[in-house]
């Protein structure tokens, strides 16, 4: 079972919490126990966990801008013409997935965990997200 989300997000490190969307696929899906991989198609998004509140939505993208500085020469902008190469090196980083236990039908998270997607480009951007449930054996 795969379903598809599409989430609008500003560029630069813009995020969004997707943690309910993950939750409703669960619980929709009929499957108690398991595990959901959730994964951003394309280079410059990135899903990870993190405690999605105001300072750390600013502190991330302010972090990896240190990291991978968009201003900075990047060979890659020479393959395309294009002035994102920052932003395809800080969704690298961060990576373009996780996987998500869960059991009853509820997932396995945190108190303060939360699923986000962000968005790296340097512009904004429709980004897709696939859910699939892998039930245990």
């Amino acid at each position: 079972m795969i379903k598809e989300i599409e989430v609008e997000l500003d560029g630069f490190g813009d995020m969004t919490d997707i943690t309910d969307e993950v939750k409703n696929f669960v619980k929709e899906s009929g499957v108690e126990s398991g595990a959901v991989p959730v994964f951003s198609i394309g280079s410059t998004g990135a899903i990870t966990t993190i405690e999605y509140e105001p300072g750390l939505k600013k502190d991330l993208p302010r972090i990896m801008e240190k990291i991978a500085p968009y201003g900075e020469h990047y060979e890659h902008h020479k393959t395309w013409g294009d002035d994102n190469g920052s932003g395809h090196v800080k969704a690298s980083i961060v990576g373009p997935s996780v996987v998500v236990p869960f059991q009853n039908k509820r997932l396995i998270l945190g108190t303060w965990q939360q699923v986000v997607v962000i968005n790296f480009d340097t512009r904004r951007r429709k980004r897709k997200v696939l859910l699939q449930i892998l039930r245990s054996c």
